[in-house]
């Protein structure tokens, strides 16, 4: 008699954070392979009718055949499981979605759709990918034992990236002026409101996690171990032991940000400028400062040797946990660039950047009164 063949268990990784640490880098390659890591047995799975239609489209396409949109793909298709935890962020808190994730159904139709997707393709490996899952260890840690939940029987191991808070702060900090969002300077108030978030406290976000899936594997990287590694795609799945199968799209860089000398630009923009405007600002500090040269991001001071200072003795414990936790005499091995200063203040570099723009390179005469002006208030 011939037994019946035993499946090897399913394994689910989960990537639960942090912010601007690639996310989007290898959230675009496991996005721009679907197809093919489908067929291989790695399913990067959709979670509502969006997702799910396109990823047929590609399974659907001959070899060669290329079925891509024109213009950007679907924010849901490209980004499913960060759709999924706005959803189920929302539900929590009575909130809603952002706009570029928009008309999505309920968490329940959401996780359904996975469970289906693993019922139905029986992959070998399933990837779940979310920078947005790192808000919920805060506040609402019940969702982390929902997305546990969503395949019980797996095999399931966590994968998570940490910046060195100081770098980290700046490039969130830019994001969010990305966004449009009227903030304090970083120097003036801002970095302090941040210590308490996770976006400093990573014990806050790691910790809901580690304790929910005790037991369970734990790539805790550093991101400039993830640098060395050649990036976010190659660290992750040199981690993760998963075997790529050939003739994948080559990862690439799929996130800019201001320029350090250019974010109290973007950020007086924001709020002194109409909406139009200052996005029109900001997408010119971006991608139109063609042959100008602002200082090296590297060179510029941020914060001061003050707020370094307050910023370094509040994170000691934090990195203390992340030590112990990972086993390494420090998470974080150039943890004391924290209190270093740079050689050059931000108001030295963003003056330096004004002096080079000229007026009349900017689209409107709006933004040209906005640099001139700009440019003698910042010289003063």
């Amino acid at each position: 008699m011939t037994l019946p063949e035993t499946r090897p268990p399913m394994k689910v990784t989960l990537y639960f954070g942090h912010h601007k640490v690639g996310s989007t880098a290898l959230q675009s390659f496991l996005f721009r392979n679907q197809a093919a890591l489908a067929r291989a047995g790695i399913l990067y799975p959709g979670t509502e009718s969006e997702s799910l239609s396109y990823l047929m489209g590609q399974l659907l396409a001959d070899p060669g055949e290329d079925r891509a949109e024109t213009g950007p793909p679907p924010m849901n298709a490209r980004e499913p499981h960060n759709a999924l935890a706005f959803q189920m962020l929302a539900q929590a808190t009575g909130g809603s979605t952002p706009k570029w994730h928009g008309g999505l159904p309920g968490t329940n139709q959401m996780i359904r759709a996975l469970r289906m997707q693993a019922k139905y393709l029986k992959p070998r490996h399933i990837i779940l990918c979310s920078e947005v899952m790192a808000n919920f260890g805060p506040q609402h840690p019940e969702l982390i034992e929902r997305v546990r939940d969503i395949f019980p029987e797996a095999e399931t191991e966590l994968y998570c990236v940490l910046r060195r808070p100081d770098d980290y702060l700046v490039s969130w900090h830019a994001q969010r002026l990305r966004f449009g969002d009227r903030i304090d300077a970083l120097g003036d108030g801002a970095a302090r409101k941040y210590v308490g978030s996770i976006h400093f406290n990573y014990h806050k976000v790691v910790a809901p996690w580690a304790t929910t899936f005790a037991g369970r594997p734990l790539h805790l990287r550093s991101y400039s171990e993830v640098v060395g590694a050649g990036g976010s795609v190659q660290d992750f799945f040199a981690r993760t032991g998963l075997a790529l199968p050939g003739g994948l799209a080559e990862p690439g860089r799929a996130n800019e940000s201001l320029p350090r000398a250019a974010m109290e630009i973007a950020r007086r923009g924001n709020h002194e400028l109409p909406p139009e405007d200052a996005g029109a600002l900001r997408h010119y500090l971006l991608t139109g400062l063609g042959d100008l040269t602002p200082v090296p991001n590297r060179d510029v001071e941020m914060f001061g040797a003050a707020l370094r200072a307050e910023l370094a003795e509040a994170f000691a414990p934090i990195h203390a946990y992340l030590s112990k936790l990972t086993g390494q005499p420090a998470f974080f091995p150039d943890i004391d660039e924290m209190t270093r200063t740079r050689p050059v203040p931000e108001a030295e570099a963003t003056a330096d950047l004004l002096a080079q723009i000229v007026p009349d390179s900017l689209p409107s005469d709006r933004l040209r009164d906005f640099i001139r002006t700009l440019a003698r208030d910042i010289a003063a």
